[in-house]
């Protein structure tokens, strides 16, 4: 008998239910493939052959998940004797899982759309993270899609295709099958499953020139196992790199075109001391992140919606800063750039890492000024570890927890309405204040986030009709915060830095909207700071270090970000970035560092472009090089004591570039074994 005959009469018989599984698979993730097609079109559109190559590709994905699928229950109607596989009993459990891996198929299938729509990609890190959260995930699809709706059609969908499949599995699988060609072909099913998981990988597809396409062509189910396999990347063994020796020398170059110096005594490859010589300017400080506040919803920044009267209010009191890029898409990567000013590094947040405790932050440079340092959150802090990295780094945190339930007017999975917020942030200031110190509150809000609800009769938006409605909310919390804090003692003292912990929309997996990056960020401070915009590009890390310089501060630094008045035009810089692709603008052009080395240059905007595109390249790897050398070396470590200068080496000009950079261990998620 041929080997076509011999393969048609397993799959035609006991082996029926691997054929099928796989069929099903496959029909599920090309229907997948083809709705986002169709939401992609109805977008942005992609060309002819681009689409017809990822669904291509696309089909190779499925194939394998299928393979991945199928090696178990091959395995298992390989070894199991025939008259066992006949009983009624087993052929009732086969048509009962058919009917479980249907309904998971169907369910994968919604999931993949909802975060399609939400991410612009297939699961990538974002899904592995929140998988970790289920409380507030399923919370926040609870209240934000008709779930019953949706579980009651998934399941009818699970019932037709087993209804469809039913009769065919149960005579099917009861079909005699030799023992040789049971196990030829099981043997074969294993073979083929690892070639497959040693040749193939999510991030080898064909370079498609729209990363639309390159998305499209994955499988979710593949990609989520493979980003939960790339949580964390070693910079050193997975992009391109420089000499440690010349990426060290390239970003001391830039520290010192900032107006650093370096110290007499280092106590760090990155230790540099920041001189001012005006006379201190001691304020408190409140710095407001805003939950996805991106700047195309503000609009003092340009947007025509209306959505944002107070902080357009606001801006015109303020110095406006109006060409501020986040680090990431995720609020950890906001809180880590407002606290260490550091370029994101690949994998987790550094806000996540176990070894984050005892880093220098800003709360270290205010708490040696007699600040006390407070994180004031609107939502449970154990939430992305936010109250362990706070806590562990000289910060007193307050949660939700500490508002009682008849002061909340509304609240998500997520957290308390913003103006609730606000008001427990009034009463921790002015409780700081009553003891007589200065005080630092980075204060975090939560109403601009699905399932976008929060208190009636505030706006003209009806709750839950989506962001717009949510933003305007939220500028209103503030608004109000504003105008209640004018009534309290401490205002004329005290600077309100108000900004994003990241954009609404910046989506994707290895492409960077840069645009989408782009965040407003105000100093707001009557009487004590002019009013004005600085239109320059700046970065989200360089907020903490030019909040340092309106306070006229001298101390000793490890922050990457840089004081903008201070630095000249020429250097201006901006880091953008998800878990994997890292971004670079500078100069009018974007480069992008990507896993397997890759390195990729395109314009952005308009410059000058005076920087040739190799030295580019360089100052890229260089900036993101030594930032993960920082992170593993141990270099963020609050270590000193005490964040005041001593005297500077002024007489050297430079850092010597021959200092090597010590050793430092592989990254991993654990980061430095030091909790």
């Amino acid at each position: 008998m041929r080997l076509r005959e011999r393969l048609h009469r397993l799959f035609a018989g006991r082996f029926f239910p691997v054929a099928a599984s796989a069929g099903v698979l496959v029909a599920f993730s090309l229907l997948t493939r083809l709705a986002l097609l169709v939401s992609v079109e109805q977008q942005a559109g992609l060309p002819f052959f681009q689409a017809l190559g990822a669904l291509v590709v696309g089909l190779l994905y499925d194939a394998v998940v299928a393979l991945y699928f199928c090696v178990p229950l091959s395995l298992w109607l390989t070894i199991v004797p025939s008259r066992i596989v006949a009983w009624r009993v087993h052929r009732a459990l086969i048509v009962l899982g058919m009917a479980v891996f249907a309904w998971l198929m169907a369910f994968n299938a919604v999931s993949e759309w909802i975060f399609w729509n939400e991410y612009g990609a297939r699961y990538n890190f974002i899904a592995v993270d929140y998988l970790i959260y289920t409380r507030e995930v399923i919370g926040n699809i609870r209240e934000s899609f008709p779930v019953g709706a949706i579980l009651s059609g998934v399941t009818v969908v699970a019932l037709l295709v087993t209804w469809r499949l039913a009769r065919p599995l149960w005579r099917r699988v009861a079909r005699p099958a030799a023992r040789g060609e049971r196990f030829s072909l099981g043997a074969a099913v294993v073979a083929l499953a690892v070639a497959a998981t040693a040749t193939l990988s999510a991030d080898n597809v064909p370079a498609f020139e729209r990363d639309e396409a390159r998305e499209l062509s994955g499988n979710g189910v593949y990609q989520l196992v493979a980003a939960f396999r790339n949580s964390s990347l070693d910079f050193r063994s997975f992009y391109a790199t420089l000499p440690e020796t010349r990426a060290l020398a390239v970003v001391r170059e830039a520290f010192l075109a900032a107006g650093d110096r370096p110290p007499a005594q280092p106590h760090s490859l990155f230790e540099r001391v920041v001189l001012d010589d005006r006379k201190e300017a001691p304020m408190n400080v409140v710095l407001v992140s805003i939950e996805s506040l991106g700047a195309d919803y503000v609009g003092a920044w340009g947007d025509p919606r209306g959505l944002t009267p107070n902080f357009d209010r606001l801006t015109k009191e303020s110095l406006a800063f109006t060409q501020v890029y986040a680090t990431g898409n995720r609020t950890v990567r906001g809180l880590e750039a407002l606290s260490l000013a550091v370029p994101p590094t690949p994998g987790e947040a550094i806000v996540k890492r176990p070894g984050a405790r005892e880093l220098f932050t800003l709360g270290s440079v205010l708490r040696d000024r007699g600040y006390e340092a407070m994180f004031i959150y609107g939502g449970y802090g154990y939430f992305d570890n936010m109250n362990g990295f706070f806590s562990a780094n000289g910060y007193r945190v307050v949660d939700r927890l500490a508002i009682a339930k008849e002061r909340i007017h509304h609240e998500t999975i997520w957290g308390v309405a913003d103006e609730d917020l606000f008001d427990l942030a009034l009463d921790q200031l002015d409780a700081a204040h009553r003891a007589g110190r200065p005080f630092f509150a980075h204060v975090m809000t939560t109403s601009n986030h699905r399932p976008y609800t929060y208190p009636p009769d505030r706006i003209d938006i009806p709750s839950g009709s989506g962001r717009e409605g949510a933003v305007k909310y939220t500028d209103y919390a503030l608004g109000k915060f504003i105008e209640d804090a004018k009534r309290h003692p401490w205002f004329a003292r005290t600077l309100f830095v108000i900004t994003a912990d990241h954009g609404a929309n910046a989506r994707g997996t290895f492409d960077i909207p840069v645009d989408q990056y782009r965040i407003p960020l105000i100093f707001y401070a009557p009487g004590q700071i002019q009013p004005g915009r600085f239109e320059r590009l700046m970065s989200q890390i360089d907020i903490v270090p030019t909040l340092l310089g309106k306070l006229h501060l001298s101390y000793r630094t490890k922050f990457f970000g840089r004081d903008v008045f201070r630095a000249a035009p020429e250097t201006d810089r901006a880091f953008v970035g998800n878990y994997q692709a890292l971004g670079y603008l500078k100069d009018g052009r974007l480069v992008t560092l990507l896993p397997h080395r890759q390195v990729r240059l395109k314009p952005f905007g308009e410059g000058p472009g005076q920087v040739p595109d190799e030295a580019l390249k360089d100052e890229a790897i260089a900036w993101y090089q030594m930032a993960s050398l920082a992170w593993t070396g141990r270099q963020f470590r609050d270590d000193r004591g005490n964040t005041k200068p001593a005297e500077a080496s002024m007489s050297a000009p430079a850092w010597q570039p021959t200092v090597t950079a010590p050793s430092a261990p592989a990254f991993s998620p654990a980061g430095p074994a030091t909790r």
